[in-house]
This record gives C-alpha cells, sequence and structure tokens, in this order.
C-alpha cells in the first residue's frame, strides 16, 4: 500500500474521510451492543483514505480498538494490543487466521471471494504496520 493517494486528498476531503470512518465506528459498535461514550483522538490513527484505528471508551467504561477504512470494519478489546501500531498488526494477524479457516471450511463461492478479500486486507494492514514512517510516535 502507498500513501501516495493519501497525500492527494484535500484537507476538507480528509475531514470528511474521517468523519465518515467516524461513524462507521459508531455503527459497527452498535451492532456489537458496544455502546460509545469517547474516542480518545491522540491515540487513535487515520491514514486517509485506507484505515481509520480507533482507541474508543465505551458507557460501561472499557476500552476498545475499532478499524475502519476501505476494509471490513472490525473491533477487540484493548487487551489485545497496547497502541495503534500494535492493534492494526492484531488484525492483520486476526484476519490471516479468520480468512484461512473461512477458506477451508466452505466452498460456497461468496465465501471463499470474502476469505480471498480478507487475506489481501490482512496483508495490506501487516504493511501499515510494517511501515515505519507511518508510526514516528508510535513506540
Amino acid at each position: 500500500m502507498t500513501d501516495n493517494k493519501a497525500n492527494e486528498l484535500t484537507d476538507e476531503q480528509r475531514a470528511a474521510w474521517v468523519k465518515q470512518q467516524y461513524q462507521k465506528a459508531n455503527k459497527h459498535l452498535a451492532e456489537h451492543e458496544i455502546l460509545f461514550d469517547t474516542v480518545d483522538a491522540p491515540a487513535s490513527r487515520y491514514l486517509a483514505p485506507f484505515v481509520a484505528i480507533w482507541k474508543i471508551k465505551s458507557q460501561d467504561n472499557k476500552h476498545y480498538w475499532v478499524l475502519t477504512g476501505n476494509l471490513p470494519s472490525d473491533v477487540t478489546t484493548i487487551d489485545n494490543a497496547q497502541n495503534a501500531r500494535d492493534a492494526v498488526r492484531y488484525f492483520a494477524m486476526s484476519w490471516q487466521i479468520k480468512s484461512a479457516n473461512l477458506a477451508q471450511a466452505s466452498e460456497d463461492k461468496i465465501k471463499m471471494d470474502f476469505a480471498a478479500l480478507l487475506q489481501q486486507r490482512a496483508e495490506d494492514l501487516y504493511d501499515i504496520f510494517d511501515n515505519e514512517k507511518l508510526w514516528p510516535s508510535v513506540s
């Protein structure tokens, strides 16, 4: 994944994309019966128009990482990653396992296509995790 496209967005387009991803994150949380309270903006990261990783506090005072963007949305507890970069790696590894399990368990074309998409997005996420230039302030 290159970051050239991200540089082509205007500030207004980038802000609109982040707002759209915020709405997707809230919707995804609601679908998982997690009631949103606040976003830890300094801990969250946005690589428009590819991926946003949100650190969210729920109304019951639990913390989550929520992934949105040009990929399937996903959520995990804060226990699985200390920071946004680790969360990206967690999702990449998790999706590789899910993709392999799905591909082995199904002959359905739609499920096989989803497994292939999930595998590709897992590889894209790992490339993002592995790109040192994208994580200057994350140790």
